[in-house]
């Protein structure tokens, strides 16, 4: 389920969910919900084009992508994985779970 969430300093982030309520991906924050709207419509195609992940380490040595839009502008990230075969299969997850999904989304 993606989920669009409005937070208290009017700024919108959408996160995407896996079947358990887990989430696997946050966006970064968006000014208004038409651009939110916008970007979450763009997923299903985006998701298909492997440079939009950006696999990283961070100073702990845990696992992260960044999902990129289509000019390289970073519009999500992952939580941390424990091994790098984990981060691969989250990616995979996240490309599966949103071409699977019905981008019909809900505002809390």
């Amino acid at each position: 389920m993606i989920e669009i969430i409005k937070e208290t300093d009017r700024s919108y982030r959408f996160q995407l969910k896996n079947t358990h309520g887990a989430t696997i991906l946050s966006s970064v924050p968006f000014s208004n919900k038409k651009e939110i709207k916008k970007t979450v419509s763009e997923l299903t195609p985006l998701v298909h084009k492997p440079a939009v992940f950006e696999r990283k380490t961070n100073y702990k040595g845990k696992f992260l992508f960044n999902l990129k839009n289509g000019n390289g502008k970073i519009i999500g990230n992952s939580p941390l994985f424990d091994s790098e075969a984990g981060m691969e299969n989250g990616i995979k997850y996240v490309k599966k779970r949103i071409v699977d999904l019905d981008i019909g989304s809900k505002t809390k």
